[in-house]
């Protein structure tokens, strides 16, 4: 299977970066993309609605159903796919994108952020998935996909921002268990990581500003990577921890300097990356620096 048309995505946080990329790679195939995320209203720091998400997505091709949905919520959840499935006649693809990021230690951190991140990430993440299941396991090849990192048990990722990352793992952690329990029914669990900083809003406000975007590449890179993994068998491709250029490269690709956002500038790691991963041939990345460096980078 090469192209996604007719198939229904739901993805969570799709109203900007990477998620509304993943939507307008599948809309141009013909998909339909269930837009479930909270911003209705323009918000003076972070670009796109879920309204204009969908207007983009309609444009690219595909079919758009925008919902105001916050994750940590069991009866919007539980609403939002409901909607998603009677508007589209079931789900074919779950997609687990929203995310909350504090990059703080522990005495940074209010209980307040790490409710929120526990809850967005990992809570949000099973419960989205929990609810989409019974109708994946319907579906002709279904996949569960998580924005989540390989779970490299190193200390240099948790000392600097353990709320984070123990929220980020257990995302990666959902894959683990769900990756196991849904392989007999046919249902694909498998997360999808940057290699390098993506130009998001996230990496804009919190990393390092507009010399980090320039280190990066674009979203599109992870909606081309993960339309490769939705196009996959579902019973032969799960439980892998996939980074983008890697999953493109297995498929074919070979120049991957039109992701890049300015093409002068070195390419920079993504937190997560283990060090034994080695990129595509022709691509170098430089490797991150800590938190509070990137931090003051600003």
């Amino acid at each position: 299977m090469s192209s996604l048309k007719g198939k229904t995505l739901f993805i969570s946080g799709a109203s900007r970066g990477i998620g509304l990329a993943i939507a307008l790679r599948a809309a141009r195939d013909g998909a339909n993309i269930a837009i479930a995320a909270k911003t209705a209203e323009p918000h003076p720091r972070l670009k796109g609605t879920i309204y204009t998400a969908a207007d983009e997505v309609r444009a690219a091709g595909g079919k758009a159903l925008p919902i105001v949905c916050d994750i940590r919520e069991e009866a919007q959840v539980m609403d939002a796919i409901e909607k998603t499935v009677a508007e589209f006649g079931g789900i074919d693809i779950c997609v687990n994108n929203a995310s909350a990021i504090s990059l703080t230690n522990s005495q940074a951190t209010d209980m307040k952020r790490f409710d929120l991140m526990m809850g967005i990430n990992t809570r949000g993440t099973f419960m989205v998935s929990k609810y989409c299941i019974p109708h994946l396991k319907k579906a002709a090849n279904p996949h569960i996909l998580m924005l989540s990192p390989p779970l490299d048990m190193k200390q240099k990722w948790f000392e600097h921002s353990t709320a984070y990352t123990m929220a980020k793992f257990g995302m990666s952690m959902c894959v683990l268990g769900l990756s196991g329990e849904l392989r007999s029914a046919g249902v694909a669990v498998n997360a999808l990581w940057p290699r390098t900083t993506i130009a998001t809003a996230a990496v804009g406000n919190l990393l390092g500003g507009d010399a980090m975007i320039r280190m990066s590449r674009t979203p599109e890179i992870m909606g081309d990577a993960a339309h490769a993994i939705f196009t996959r068998p579902a019973r032969e491709f799960t439980g892998h921890f996939c980074i983008d250029d890697k999953v493109l490269y297995a498929s074919g690709v070979r120049d991957f300097e039109h992701y890049r956002v300015d093409k002068s500038s070195p390419l920079m790691s993504d937190f997560f990356v283990p060090d034994d991963d080695v990129p595509p041939p022709g691509v170098t990345v430089q490797p991150i620096p800590s938190v509070a460096a990137a931090q003051t980078s600003r």
